[in-house]
Parts: structure tokens; sequence; C-alpha cells
């Protein structure tokens, strides 16, 4: 089997265990009560396509639905699975740093707190901005034009989603936000 789908199988492994404690706390806030969650199809949908992506790169790690692998397309990969690997750690740590702040869905928890620490000291929204990267980046790791098109889809998906998290968090938290908001980036460090 081809190195760069080993590390990349060996990652979607070791980062499995990480995101499905996440996954349980965005299941206990299905069951808990929120202050305030808008009713909009950005709840599901980029989840949905996020799905989508990591079966199409667990596919492409068995060269299923990829490019031929031939050498003019080495470096590509090294940057690509450089990518996947780095920011899907990045994302693991801004589930941890949310803490019980963390959801799946949309929504303000009654004893939501706004959190400034961890990469989200010079980021917003940096789980949002990893899972770009690393479906991108998976995708040019393994060569896979099954994830390629998801990751490009999923882009205006997740900056819409990330605009009604904004609006809430402004909503619930003022002038705090606002404060954050001048010294944080949207989706690029310290820009928006």
């Amino acid at each position: 089997m081809d190195p760069i789908n080993i590390i990349v199988g060996l990652n979607i492994i070791a980062t499995f265990g990480a995101n499905v404690s996440g996954a349980k706390k965005g299941l206990r806030t299905k069951i808990g009560v929120a202050k305030e969650k808008p009713d909009t199809y950005l709840q599901n949908f980029p989840l949905v396509l996020s799905t989508l992506a990591l079966i199409g790169l667990i596919l492409g790690v068995f060269q299923i639905g990829t490019l031929d692998y031939s050498d003019e397309y080495t470096i590509i990969r090294l940057i690509g699975v450089a990518v996947y690997v780095i920011f899907s750690w990045v994302q693991v740590w801004s589930f941890k740093t949310l803490g019980e702040s963390y959801s799946q869905e949309i929504l303000i928890k009654k004893n939501h707190q706004l959190i400034t620490k961890g990469p989200f000291r010079i980021l917003r929204h940096p789980q949002y901005v990893s899972q770009i990267l690393i479906d991108l980046g998976g995708a040019a790791a393994t060569l896979s034009f099954i994830v390629a098109p998801i990751a490009l889809i999923e882009i205006p998906f997740l900056i819409m989603r990330a605009s009604i998290e904004e609006k809430l968090l402004a909503k619930y938290f003022g002038e705090q936000f606002s404060a954050y908001k001048k010294r944080s980036g949207f989706f690029i460090p310290f820009i928006g």
C-alpha cells in the first residue's frame, strides 16, 4: 500500500477517537436545553458534506475514486498529507478547547461561555477552517476526485454557518463578543 495513504489511514483512526468524544457532547446537547437554536438547513447540511468527504477519503486510502499515482504528483501529495495531518489535529484541539460549549449544532446553551483561548485566540472558527483544509489536504494527499469537489462545495456552507453562529454570539455576548471580534479573524487570522 502507498505510504502516504497509510499515513492518512492511520490519522483517520487516530483522530476518530478524539472526534467521537466531541460527537458525544453534541448528542448530549440535543438532549439538553438550549437558550436559542436557529431552525436552518445549515444545522445539518455541512455535517453531511463533511461525512461524505470522510467516506470519500477512506475510499481514497484504498485508491478508490483517485487519480493514478505518478511521480509528478508527489509534491502535491506530500503537501496535502502535511496539511491534512496538521489541521485534523488543530480541529481536535478546537473541539477540546470548546469543552462544554461545544455542540454539533448552531445554538446558545444555558451556561454558554465565549471561548477566546487556544486556537480561538486568533481565529473565531478554527474548527471550520480546519474542516476545509482537512478535506482539501486529504483530497490532495490521496488524489481523490470524490473528496475534492465535496471540499469545494462545503466552503460556502461553512462560511454561512459561521456567520449564523456569529450573529448568535453577538446577540448573547454583546460587547464581549465585539471586543473579541476586533482581535481575532473570521476564517483567516486577524482578518475579518
